[in-house]
């Protein structure tokens, strides 16, 4: 069968559909992806055909962005309250995304013609076009985002809006969201209490970041030398362009007795961090996959990825969360009993040095992350996620949830 994944141009939407994607592709299935132009270095590098749909970020955005612009919208973002975050979703993802990416799909679709949508929780043109034409759109949990937060009047009259450019009925309930098919590759207790979607599958967790050419570097493999406690640090692929918290880190840390190892992003330069003693490691990017299970802690900005990844190798986290969807990861972190959470507002080097030494010290939180990574380790792997895609297409009908 032909499946055609949507998402949004960015490697924190990107990563976490490719164990998918190529699981289908080793099923003997046919994987595209459907994204902005500037991502198709990207997605062919990674094995996959690239159909341009959407629009690039800088053009939303007016004009180049420049690390200078990119600081100055994640301070603002930063300093935005908690309550903004689903105003943005619903302006921005939906009301500008959106409405740029269904056209698009429509043309690609009738072209060439796929059996399965599987589109990035955040992406909401497939939703739309999926119902429209009667194909199958599975959902894949990106973020931490759950239906209950997305049923708000702003988001439903946004989806609304978009439903209409097709000639599609209101949803009130926003059913097209989670309706034929949900997965999950994150344990239950990590989305807390409240219930995802009836259609919702939970997968192991599964970690993808080898979207370029590096590999460990060869000092990785004298990490930890005599039982240092291995730290890594980073603030991801978007926020780590406000170099505050970076340098907190650095000078928090490098008098400690740690080994940190800390990436800043492929396109930054370590060598502006100013050099450092033997046991400080700045690195534009390590694939984590790799680094992590030399680690014995984590210092991140709260993505979701970057989070579930670290627990899923079991590792207590110091949280530094920025924006977007970061500081309700960083409260589940808080809730499971998994680390520390700083505010980026307030970070200081003595604030980082005082949660790493807490976090190292109290066993409770290594034991909370270990509970995450048992509970991961426990769910079906990807090729169940295949299996369910492959029933639903096949039967039409949402396979059921496991109980």
């Amino acid at each position: 069968m032909r499946i055609l994944f949507t998402t949004f141009s960015g490697y924190g939407h990107f990563h976490p559909l490719v164990p998918l994607a190529r699981a289908l592709q080793q099923a003997g299935h046919e994987v595209a992806f459907a994204c902005a132009e500037s991502f198709r270095q990207v997605v062919e590098h990674n094995g996959f055909r690239h159909f341009v749909a959407g629009v690039d970020p800088s053009a939303v955005f007016g004009g180049e962005l420049t690390k200078e612009r990119m600081a100055q919208m994640m301070e603002q973002m930063m300093r935005a309250p908690p309550e903004a975050l689903l105003p943005h979703i619903a302006d921005m993802f939906v009301g500008l995304f959106a409405h740029r990416m269904v056209p698009d799909l429509l043309r690609l679709v009738s072209d060439w013609r796929p059996d399965l949508l599987v589109r990035d929780l955040m992406e909401f043109g497939a939703c739309v076009v999926g119902e429209h034409l009667g194909i199958p759109c599975a959902t894949l949990q990106v973020g931490a985002v759950r239906p209950r937060e997305f049923r708000n009047a702003l988001m439903t009259q946004s989806l609304d809006a978009l439903r209409a450019v097709v000639g599609l009925p209101p949803d009130p309930q926003q059913e097209m969201l989670y309706r034929d098919l949900h997965l999950c590759f994150a344990p239950p207790s990590y989305l807390g209490d409240a219930p995802l979607a009836p259609t919702t599958h939970y997968l192991k967790t599964e970690l993808f970041d080898q979207s370029g050419d590096e590999r460990l570097p060869d000092w990785a493999g004298r990490l930890g030398a005599g039982g240092r406690p291995v730290v890594y640090a980073s603030l991801g692929t978007v926020v780590n362009k406000l170099h505050g918290p970076l340098h907190a880190i650095l000078a928090g840390l490098r008098d400690e007795p740690v080994d940190l190892v800390m990436t800043v992003g492929r396109d930054q330069d370590p060598a502006g961090f100013g050099p450092q003693p033997p046991h400080v490691h700045v690195e534009r990017y390590i694939p984590q996959s790799l680094l992590l299970p030399r680690c014995d802690l984590a210092i991140l900005h709260g993505g979701y990825n970057s989070v579930t990844s670290a627990l899923g190798h079991g590792l207590p986290l110091v949280v530094v969360p920025i924006g977007a969807d970061q500081p309700i990861n960083a409260q589940r972190c808080q809730e499971l009993g998994v680390g520390r959470v700083v505010s980026p507002l307030t970070v200081t080097p003595e604030r980082i040095r005082d949660a790493v030494r807490e976090v190292l010290a109290t066993p409770s939180f290594r034991e909370g992350a270990r509970r995450f990574q048992r509970e991961a380790e426990a769910l079906p792997g990807v090729e169940h996620g295949v299996a369910l895609l492959e029933k639903l297409v096949a039967s039409k009908k949402p396979p059921r949830a496991m109980a």
